[in-house]
């Protein structure tokens, strides 16, 4: 699988699961990090981690498990590492604190609208 791929799939997955807000962004022109990130919010830290359950879960069934994993006891910010394609879930206050959309700005936004449900 792509990273691309893997990206699209996950925000399919955090989609079929009510995520608000999804958002891909492709840094692999400007950063060493990943490929492409994935921006997604829960609506409260129960949603959170259920969204993050889902798209490790789903994509494990793909084959594909993360290399690292962050957030775990806070809930409002769980990442998850890919290698090529970082997986950011939410709550709306996280995702306003930490405002990744207005960091990774010069990324390329890639257009998702054929993905959402």
């Amino acid at each position: 699988m792509t990273s691309l791929e893997l990206a699209e799939r996950a925000v399919q997955v955090l989609d079929s699961k009510k995520a608000t807000d999804l958002k891909l962004i492709k840094i692999g022109d400007i950063s060493v990090l990943a490929d492409y990130f994935v921006i997604a919010t829960g609506t409260s830290t129960t949603h959170v981690k259920s969204l993050a359950d889902e798209v490790e879960f789903k994509l494990k069934e793909s084959g594909c498990e993360p290399a690292h994993t962050e957030g775990y006891r806070s809930n409002s910010w769980i990442l998850l590492d890919y290698l090529g394609v970082v997986v950011h879930v939410f709550t709306p206050e996280a995702r306003t604190f930490y405002d990744l959309d207005r960091l990774w700005r010069d990324g390329e936004t890639v257009d998702i609208s054929g993905l959402l449900k």
